[in-house]
């Protein structure tokens, strides 16, 4: 009995979908992977599925982050997912402009990257589509999607699912993700104008810069010597006040900041804007540019907003570089709502500050003139740029800030308030809770406070930690172990009526020599006269010995000041901390700079409270990454249990089937499992294990050590073959007649290297014949030849030229050669003499017109 319609269409669509389905449907029409994509089988596929719109919740598709818009060209993991008991056997996954029915392949976007090709694999006859490898159960799949260039609008992302006959596909709903293109940060100022403040109140919030410039995320001619980012300026300010703007001019400490990451000249023009700005904003430079979290915090500071400035702005430059630099620009928290900004999120890349007309990270100073308007960089400015990408796609982002509401002071007048939680949290920031530590959690005392981290007027941070003893009932979680308090350094308490209200420190000017001691200066203004109304006797000037070269003389070198300390590389007990200089000019006579770059010095934090990362021994350094040349090479260690807890009862090997035994003692923090071995025969009844790794309890904190090193390794240069150019045309035969010979010649491009195979011939001979001479002129032209060579042999010396005088004729001389044939790849010259006059005696053979060919232009094209 044949199958009725809707378990045909049933049939088909499941044949589109997965091969397995096929099999399992027992479908028997033509399978159409021999319908070509010219066929319309990618279009087909989506009709099929878009009569079918079932909701199910079992099946989700999910993109990292979950993010409603895309960066263009930015890539993101895309999952498509089952949850338990759930399972899928087949699925598809597409990515389509928003409204496009996938008849034509504009109507694709965006790429997709395989990332596990035992999984996925991408559709013989539909080539923009993923599907599976093999049809078996799984319960999650992940690929990569790149996003399209700007302008490419709204996409959709869909999947359509098989779990045995059915299909689940949905327009709408978990299977279906939608994202638009992000807005972009580089926006024309006049694009979007700011708007009045109705907010009320004041708002203090965290900004936090995180430095993704590297070596891995952007390999072109990376500088792996001076790569840093310089002190980040800026502040919170007016909308009147324009700090820096895209499409505007770089002022003069805009243009410190783009050329030489100085920002003492920036922070000038700020503090003299008065009124206008309400907070400035500093932060550390970074030596190196990146470094992994757990070695050095990410810069951040703290800063205010109220209604009539609420508008923040910072850059830093990216060093070394012409004049390239990142920031935000005129970023209004305030929003229309009369409410303020719970959090921006914003990826940088990097712009031109239009003072200098350098093309890569280490260019001469070249100034541009005249100055040109401050705008983004893009992939296509010049193809020595790093950044240069002949497609023209996106500059991957080099930094990432997050700006974050912290608290909120005053009376809040929005119309719509903010979630509650948003408002518990401020209270939180403004009023101490008492200590609500449950009883079943039993804490050591707290040590003392450490030392504030700011020793001048600048608001700073000191920290108290304390240690989880024991945690008698598991159920309920218990609080913090670290505590922290603002404080600022000594004599800036603002308790105390008859002290003044200082501003914070502008930071040091250059050092007044470039060579040996000079001095350096540093100065603050009065925010705030006593309220008794005594003078300010705290000093506004601050003045320091520096010294730039401790030597000078020509075997001498000059260097840059030495830069910030990093931050201490331990959070708690005895670390290190470094910083770093660099080589201005290399000493005159030619020898090598002696001065120091690098300086570190150990740096004490508060005493550490916590149990210590127990680690085991490195392992043996990995093999080479490569056979050959410059590669890479590992080694790794473990996270081990602290000994403090005691004996762990968890067993860290199985074999198949265990029962773990109650435990009574703070519970073991493990690994997942390792996947299970083979099993221990070939054949009939064995054993196979998996197995685990302890952690350290997450109570204890994150360990900072690290678990892995890389370091680089050299093995015998690679071999390189000699090349050579392309045989140029065989010359002209070099008699007249009688037997002659003609050649062929080409060069050497690349001799070979480290034993790579030798050059071969560089000439080739090879004999011609044009046609028979007649009685005696072979004779005549072998003495005319040999004359000839003598001829040649006595020009060679100085001599000028004469023509060649034969018996009964008299020649006149050489012509000169004529151009080449070819500009390259072998080509042929040749030039004439000619008889002058034939006296009666001289024979017709030995007296007539000569031609001479030589090759020329031998180089490969």
């Amino acid at each position: 009995m044949p199958p009725s319609g809707r378990h045909s269409r049933l049939a088909l669509l499941l044949c589109l979908v997965s091969t397995a389905a096929c099999n399992l449907s027992g479908f028997t029409e033509e399978p159409f992977e021999r319908v070509g994509k010219s066929d319309g089988y990618c279009s087909r596929i989506l009709r099929a599925q878009s009569n079918r719109k079932e909701v199910n919740n079992e099946f989700r598709l999910r993109v990292e982050g979950d993010p409603e818009n895309y960066q263009p060209g930015s890539t993101y993991r895309v999952t498509l997912t089952a949850s338990s008991p759930a399972y899928f056997r087949g699925f598809i996954l597409v990515a389509l402009r928003e409204g496009a029915e996938g008849d034509r392949d504009e109507d694709y976007t965006g790429n997709f990257q395989i990332i596990d090709e035992e999984d996925t694999q991408f559709m013989t006859n539909c080539p923009p589509a993923v599907t599976e490898s093999t049809p078996r159960r799984r319960t999650s799949i992940q690929v990569y999607w790149t996003a399209p260039p700007g302008g490419s609008g709204c996409i959709l992302l869909k999947a359509s699912i098989v779990q045995k006959r059915i299909i689940y596909f949905q327009d709408e709903g978990s299977l279906t993700k939608r994202m638009c293109e992000k807005e972009s940060l580089y926006r024309d100022s006049t694009d979007k104008p700011l708007l009045d403040c109705c907010a009320c109140g004041t708002a203090k919030y965290r900004v936090t810069f995180y430095g993704n410039w590297s070596e891995k995320t952007h390999p072109k001619d990376y500088p792996r010597r001076a790569n840093h980012w310089s002190a980040i300026i800026g502040a919170s300010h007016s909308k009147n006040y324009v700090v820096w703007e895209y499409g505007g001019y770089a002022s003069d400490g805009v243009k410190q900041v783009a050329e030489l990451g100085s920002p003492v000249k920036m922070e000038e023009e700020i503090r003299q804007k008065g009124d206008e700005v309400l907070t400035v904003i500093k932060m550390k430079a970074q030596w190196p540019a990146w470094q992994p979290l757990n070695v050095r915090a990410a810069p951040s500071a703290e800063f205010s907003v109220d209604r009539s400035r609420h508008i923040m702005s910072f850059l830093t430059m990216l060093g070394p570089s012409p004049d390239w630099n990142v920031g935000l620009t005129a970023e209004d928290l305030c929003t229309k709502e009369c409410g303020w900004v719970q959090k921006v999120v914003q990826d940088l890349i990097p712009w031109d500050a239009g003072t200098d007309s350098g093309v890569t990270y280490e260019s001469p100073n070249k100034p541009t003139l005249p100055q040109e308007k401050i705008r983004p960089l893009t992939s296509l400015d010049h193809p020595q740029s790093p950044f240069y990408d002949p497609e023209g796609g996106a500059i991957t982002p080099v930094a990432r800030v997050i700006v974050e509401r912290i608290a909120r002071k005053g009376e809040q007048c929005n119309i719509v308030p903010d979630n509650v939680d948003d408002i518990v949290a401020d209270i939180a920031q403004e009023e101490k809770e008492e200590d609500d530590t449950p009883e079943t959690c039993i804490y050591s005392n707290w040590s003392p406070w450490s030392a504030c981290s700011s020793a001048t007027c600048e608001k700073g941070k000191r920290m108290r930690q304390r240690m989880l003893k024991a945690q008698l009932d598991l159920s309920v979680p218990c609080p913090h172990t670290q505590d922290f308090e603002p404080c600022m350094g000594p004599g800036c308490s603002d308790e105390d009526a008859s002290t003044c209200m200082m501003s914070e420190w502008i930071t040091w000017s250059p050092c007044s020599a470039s060579c040996g001691m000079g001095s350096r200066s540093r100065e603050r203004y009065v925010k705030q006269f006593p309220d008794d109304g005594s003078i300010c006797t705290l000093p506004t000037e601050e003045t320091e010995d520096c010294v730039v070269n401790e030597e000078c003389s020509p075997s001498s070198c000059l260097v840059t000041e030495w830069g910030e300390w990093d931050v201490c590389s331990a959070t708690c007990g005895l670390g290190m901390k470094r910083r770093e200089r660099l080589v201005k000019m290399p000493p005159a006579d030619g020898s090598i700079c002696g001065a120091e770059v690098l300086e570190v010095e150990k740096c004490m934090m508060p005493e550490c409270h916590t149990i210590p990362c127990m680690l085991t021994p490195w392992s043996e350094w990995s093999d080479c990454s490569v056979t050959c040349g410059k590669g890479l090479r590992t080694r790794q260690r473990m996270l081990k249990s602290p000994v403090e807890l005691g004996d762990c009862t968890e067993e860290l090997e199985q074999v198949e089937k265990c029962m773990l035994p109650e435990c009574h003692t703070i519970p073991c923090m493990l690994t997942p499992w390792s996947e299970w071995s083979d099993c221990s025969v070939t054949c009939g009844k064995g054993l196979r294990t998996r197995q685990r790794m302890l952690k350290s309890p997450v109570e204890l904190g994150d360990c900072t050590e690290e678990l892995e090193q890389v370091e680089k390794c050299m093995l015998p240069e690679c071999p390189i073959d000699c090349v050579m150019s392309d045989w140029t045309e065989w010359s002209e035969c070099n008699k007249s007649c009688g037997k002659g010979h003609t050649i062929r010649t080409r060069t050497v491009t690349l001799e070979p290297q480290f034993g790579g195979d030798p050059c071969s011939e560089t000439i080739q001979r090879k004999k011609c014949k044009i046609r028979k001479c007649n009685r005696g002129q072979a004779n005549s032209d072998e003495k005319r030849r040999r004359k000839e060579q003598r001829e040649k042999r006595r020009s060679k010396q100085g001599r000028a030229e004469v023509p060649s005088q034969h018996p009964g004729c008299k020649m006149r001389q050489w012509s000169t050669w004529t151009e080449c044939t070819k500009a390259c790849g072998g080509g042929i010259q040749e030039r004439l003499m000619t008889v002058k006059q034939r006296f009666k005696t001289a024979q017709l053979s030995s007296c007539k017109d000569r031609k001479e060919i030589r090759a020329c232009n031998v180089q490969p094209c």
